[in-house]
């Protein structure tokens, strides 16, 4: 085994990197295969975990290795170059399950190359390999990304390569709220996996505690998590939700929904975020801080920690997704299938000036320009989103499929799929905005300042809305 030298002027990061990449180029490594962790980088080269990290991040940045939650890291089946005369189509996703079914493509299809990505290092994974030329075929991305990725010219139309599929399939048999919401210049690039909404999470045991039902109003979840309060241990508190930087995403898909439920958005032709309903929906979640009923410490959760807490009774009620159903289980140590007996999901209660609210995402599959098979990929993902196929994927899971036909086809065994299903009817979707994530960044800013009380509802608002503008280049609408 070679070794690193720790007298050498070459730093020991930069050596062990060179040692990884040997071994990856010689196929000690091959593609797809788990790399040591980096404690067990440390033993093996008798190094610290500074340099071992160093080296796996600067690998991981230039596409080398591959990061997925629970995976691990792995050698990039997409890093080395596709073999000259071998037929191969080249897809991303983020479930390391789902990639070994779906790696037998149609008949009469070439190979299917899948690279397992995880969620948090899926976008600059994608970004980067475009710009080295070296972009899948295929991907499944967070569907707020299409309008960035399509502005950007990374995608292909889809209506394009098949108008009579998207007009016969997808436009007939797909969730409206996706098909109407995600078209960018009036073209489809993408074609969903799965969806989910946000809403509220109710604790069963404590709404027949307070004798209560779901609440339905701003007004009564505030009774309710006031009659819940003396039931709570000292150290929990009734209402949780992601409120920062940490949980990402997820903390700026629960504010949307929260938003949605007064009646307000960020984006309304112009950047609406500056409004009275959007100022009293920021000052309602502070007052469950004010009032000890939430916890300001939740701007520093994952977006795992809400469900954790829900499911093992440290909370009552939390604002999350439909999605965070099978972690409430393993928390609660139930199955899936009896969440419904144990919690409900339902809309987040509406304020005084809209309307009980929930907010549709979730995944779908794009194909990149780049692609040297277009026909092939596009025969790939109409194969992947048959109504069979989708059933399949979200059998035994919370996801919910996008067809109806496929949703048709779970709900008969999955109470908890006709409950989150018939969500969907009312949800509105996140902003389609070619810089949607730096928005969504901005937005976690503004969360964040008012739970802490940095700043206040209006002057934390009217600061977000100048830079949202700045950002889209869109004018502020007070």
């Amino acid at each position: 085994m070679q070794v690193i030298d720790p007298g050498s002027p070459i730093p020991l990061y930069y050596q062990l990197k060179t040692l990884l990449l040997e071994d990856i180029v010689s196929g000690a490594y091959p593609p797809g295969e788990r790399l040591p962790t980096e404690h067990e980088l440390c033993e093996i080269y008798g190094i610290s975990r500074t340099p071992a990290r160093r080296a796996l991040t600067e690998l991981a940045n230039e596409g080398v290795i591959l990061r997925a939650r629970r995976r691990g890291t792995t050698v990039n089946p997409h890093w080395v170059p596709r073999h000259a005369g071998r037929d191969e189509l080249r897809l991303v996703i983020t479930d390391a399950e789902w990639a070994d079914r779906i790696r037998s493509g149609p008949p009469d299809q070439p190979a299917v190359n899948v690279a397992v990505v995880g969620y948090a290092e899926m976008r600059h994974a994608l970004t980067s390999a475009v710009a080295e030329g070296r972009a899948p075929d295929l991907a499944l991305i967070d569907e707020v990304w299409i309008a960035d990725f399509a502005d950007a010219g990374f995608l292909l139309p889809l209506d394009e390569l098949d108008p009579s599929w998207v007009r016969r399939e997808f436009e007939r048999d797909f969730v409206a709220a996706f098909v109407a919401g995600r078209r960018v210049d009036g073209h489809v690039y993408a074609v969903p996996e799965e969806l989910n909404v946000g809403g509220l999470w109710c604790r069963r045991d404590m709404l027949d505690a307070a004798s209560s039902t779901v609440p339905k109003t701003w007004e009564e979840l505030s009774d309710l998590a006031l009659r819940l309060k003396p039931l709570m241990r000292s150290n929990q508190r009734v209402l949780a939700m992601p409120g920062g930087h940490r949980a990402e995403e997820t903390s700026t898909y629960c504010l949307l929904t929260v938003l949605a439920s007064n009646g307000a958005s960020v984006i309304n032709g112009g950047v609406s975020l500056d409004s009275g309903a959007a100022v009293e929906a920021l000052r309602f979640l502070r007052s469950f801080v004010e009032a000890e009923l939430m916890a300001a410490e939740v701007v520093t959760y994952s977006w795992t920690r809400c469900p954790q807490l829900l499911g093992s009774g440290r909370v009552a009620m939390t604002i999350g997704g439909s999605y965070e159903a099978e972690m409430i289980a393993d928390a609660a140590g139930i199955t899936l299938e009896q969440v419904p007996e144990h919690f409900v999901f339902a809309p987040f209660p509406g304020g005084p000036r809209g309307a009980p609210a929930t907010l549709a995402g979730g995944m779908a599959y794009v194909i990149f320009r780049q692609t040297s098979d277009p026909a092939g990929a596009l025969r790939l993902l109409e194969h992947i989103v048959t109504t069979e196929r989708l059933a399949e994927r979200a059998h035994g899971r919370p996801a919910i499929p996008p067809r109806r036909s496929a949703i048709d086809l779970l709900s008969e065994e999955s109470p908890f799929m006709q409950q989150a299903a018939a969500l969907f009817e009312t949800a509105v979707i996140r902003p389609g905005l070619p810089d949607y994530h730096l928005v969504s960044t901005q937005l976690q800013n503004m969360l964040e300042a008012v739970l802490t009380g940095r700043h206040g509802p209006a002057a934390a608002a009217e600061r977000t809305a100048e830079i949202v503008a700045a950002i889209t280049g869109l004018a502020v609408e007070h």
